[in-house]
């Protein structure tokens, strides 16, 4: 049972090949993973790892440390501790050691984080959470394969191949290969909830409903294709959401493309009250007003009758002037990003030109003229800019090329015609790469 869920598991997440670090705690459940992993490794060709994770938090802590030791050292695993300090920060202390747990986990030197979830915990997460009064990604349980938790941009993966594997087989397992393993002594403390329920509620449904757990998993993977079909309607709106599609869609749907809308972008939904709120300021405000909301690092705002997002943060202090010495690259933190150069023949700005006078990259102040194109008069940035499409947020945030007294360059506008590169004459072409702020609709 446990070789077959692994070997399938791996198969459908195209593991094969990949560096692979077990999460182990030393209980029953990580112990008959690491075991069957080790046992199917060479098949699927993984550089199988590793990796204990020390909270400090029981009196057995070290013990369980050097039984992880020991058990690595007799399986030829190589294996990492990392001991960890869990913080609370207003969080609960199961809360606060798993996000220490994981951010460990995130510096493995792995591909994909291997974790030893089972069928019970898939079944009592779901329930947990619909009882919290959960929405879909609630409902959704744990994803037998996904982006490793507080490490999303990392290109790790977490697996979990025992999802459908219940803890009677599990125990089937290491009795049938003898294994030991260590338990925590925390299991027993009902006053944790997932304890509570595990211990209390469980027993309860098992003797009027046998197939609770798998019924719940059944439930959490339907629940888990309508949060995909959700998530690609959001990601449809990927560049922005039309406010009248919210309007239209009435508020219940309208908070589910509104969340939907969120995760497509990687920002946490928030809890009912604010969400409706933030509907509310989106779908009644006049039409020219403007409306700003912030939410999880991230700014929302409503623009020519769409949603848009830009990255959170504020740039790092008010901008200056900035000198161009002719670098490959600009860092300029103050906008929020940096402009590259690339060097083209008959293409870009004159380089000869631009040794007429200092370089340098300046803010807009309000007032500047740009001539884009020859024997046309010059025109404002902020007529230029609306002409363009470009959000009155966005303006102020991009650098402006001057060399001496003359603006020669404006990202999203262009190249001074005075200062444009001939056919046949050395030309540099510069690039604004938006880095910490960047809109979305760009």
């Amino acid at each position: 049972m446990i070789g077959g869920a692994l070997a399938a598991s791996l198969e459908r997440n195209a593991v094969r090949g990949a560096a692979a670090c077990v999460a182990l705690s030393g209980g029953l459940d990580s112990v008959v993973l690491l075991h069957g992993m080790r046992a199917v490794a060479a098949r699927y060709a993984l550089r199988l790892t590793a990796m204990h994770v020390n909270h400090g938090l029981s009196p057995n802590a070290r013990k369980w440390e050097q039984f992880c030791r020991d058990l690595c050292a007799r399986l030829r695993v190589p294996l990492t501790v990392r001991r960890v300090r869990v913080e609370r920060r207003g969080r609960g202390l199961e809360a606060a050691a798993r996000a220490a747990r994981y951010a460990a986990l995130a510096g493995a030197r792995a591909d994909v984080v291997v974790l030893a979830h089972q069928l019970d915990d898939q079944a009592e997460t779901v329930l947990f959470n619909l009882l919290r009064g959960a929405g879909l990604p609630g409902a959704s349980g744990m994803a037998e394969c996904g982006p490793l938790h507080g490490a999303p941009d990392s290109g790790m993966r977490a697996l979990r191949p025992m999802l459908g594997v219940g803890r009677e087989d599990i125990e089937a397992y290491a009795r049938l290969h003898e294994l030991d393993w260590v338990e925590d002594e925390s299991n027993a403390d009902e006053m944790l909830t997932r304890n509570w329920v595990r211990r209390k509620v469980a027993p309860l449904l098992a003797a009027r409903f046998p197939r609770w757990r798998e019924g719940l998993a059944r439930a959490a993977a339907h629940f888990s294709e309508a949060q995909g079909l959700l998530a690609e309607q959001g990601a449809v709106a990927a560049k922005a959401l039309p406010i009248e599609a919210l309007r239209r869609a009435g508020v219940p749907r309208a908070k589910l493309l509104l969340r939907a809308f969120l995760r497509a972008h990687g920002i946490r939904a928030p809890g009912a009250a604010r969400l409706g709120e933030m509907l509310r300021q989106l779908l009644t405000a006049l039409p020219d007003a403007r409306v700003e909301l912030r939410h999880d690092g991230r700014v929302l705002r409503r623009y020519r009758g769409e949603l848009v997002v830009e990255a959170g943060g504020e740039p790092a202090g008010t901008p200056g002037v900035t000198l161009w010495r002719g670098e490959p690259e600009v860092a300029l933190p103050a906008f929020g990003g940096r402009v590259a150069f690339r060097k083209l023949q008959g293409a870009g700005i004159d380089a000869a030109l631009l040794e007429s006078g200092t370089v340098t990259f300046r803010a807009r102040q309000g007032g500047e003229r740009l001539r884009l194109a020859a024997g046309r008069p010059s025109r404002t940035l902020k007529n230029l800019f609306q002409e363009s499409g470009i959000p009155a947020w966005e303006r102020d945030r991009m650098p402006l090329l001057y060399c001496g007294a003359d603006l020669v360059w404006v990202p999203a506008l262009g190249i001074a015609a005075g200062y444009r590169a001939a056919k046949g004459s050395a030309g540099v072409v510069p690039e604004w790469r938006a880095g910490t702020r960047k809109s979305l609709r760009d």
